[in-house]
């Protein structure tokens, strides 16, 4: 088997990754085993639609220690509380203030609201 190399590593959200499956899904008409049970795993545990816009308000709050990667594990998660997005944060060594922690959760009930 030939040696793979990895090109490039960019951290994504559960409802992108729908998106690319549906994208592979019209292009190939199936998906391979793997991608199938990926899609019936994100069917089972119900994912954020517009996760790009939220992504895209949480962006803008200018949080400077917050990553891409982090976003993308708030969205996955959507905690509601500030003690919720503490646990969610807990695997990543970023520290944050709590009015930081509370602009995040007031952003994430607002798009939850809205639905």
């Amino acid at each position: 088997m030939a040696d793979m190399q990895v090109i490039s590593e960019t951290p994504i959200d559960t409802s992108y990754l729908k998106k690319e499956l549906e994208r592979i899904k019209k292009r190939d008409n199936e998906l391979n085993f793997r991608a199938n049970r990926t899609e019936e795993y994100l069917i089972q545990i119900g994912i954020a639609k517009n996760g790009d816009e939220l992504f895209e308000k949480v962006q803008k709050l200018n949080i400077s220690r917050l990553k891409d990667q982090h976003i993308h594990k708030i969205i996955d998660v959507m905690p509601t509380t500030v003690n919720d997005l503490k646990v969610v944060l807990q695997g990543y060594t970023v520290s944050l203030s709590n009015e930081s922690m509370k602009k995040i959760v007031d952003t994430i009930n607002d798009f939850l609201e809205k639905k």
